[in-house]
């Protein structure tokens, strides 16, 4: 399912189908306010601000999916609004899911894993991506992250790195 939308004169499609199965305005702001940042667009840039904007004020509702939390935290972090970023990813700590020296973080009322023997389970990608956007919210802290922050990003990066198939590739393109 797509949308036409205007960009400063530019028409542009979004897909609103996002892996993390999150199918709401708040994410698919998160995913292109991330995108405009990486372009790089300035925080100044009338679009950029404008969805900022939107996201810190969902930032500051209720009840905000796992998922649209860890998109919004890295679009944060690009933006350089540490005190959102900082608050996030405090959330998202409460949220992870810490087992074997590793973190990562998974969609509400999923099954959880199976352990089998012979049988090596690898999450969803929904799980993957989500997880690495946490990561590069850590890591794109400004001016540079903690030593606390990177040896919390070093157990994220070691549930990732065991997320990778024996071709060196994950379960999301993400």
């Amino acid at each position: 399912k797509t949308e036409d939308k205007k960009l400063g004169g530019l028409s542009i499609c979004l897909c609103v189908s996002l892996q993390g199965g999150v199918d709401n305005e708040v994410s698919l702001t998160a995913y292109i306010t991330i995108a405009l940042l990486e372009i790089p667009l300035p925080v100044t840039h009338s679009v950029v601000r404008n969805a900022l904007f939107c996201l810190e004020t969902a930032a500051d509702g209720k009840e905000i999916h796992v998922y649209t939390k860890a998109l919004m935290a890295y679009a944060f972090a690009l933006a350089r609004k540490e005190e959102k970023r900082k608050a996030l990813l405090g959330s998202l700590e409460k949220e992870a899911v810490k087992k074997d020296g590793s973190v990562h973080w998974q969609r509400p009322g999923k099954e959880p894993e199976v352990d089998l023997p012979y049988y090596r389970y690898r999450a969803p990608s929904a799980e993957v991506e989500m997880t690495a956007y946490v990561l590069l919210a850590h890591l794109t802290a400004q001016p540079a992250p903690s030593q606390e922050e990177l040896a919390f990003a070093a157990l994220i990066a070691k549930w990732i790195s065991g997320q990778q198939n024996p071709n060196g590739g994950f379960s999301s393109t993400q």
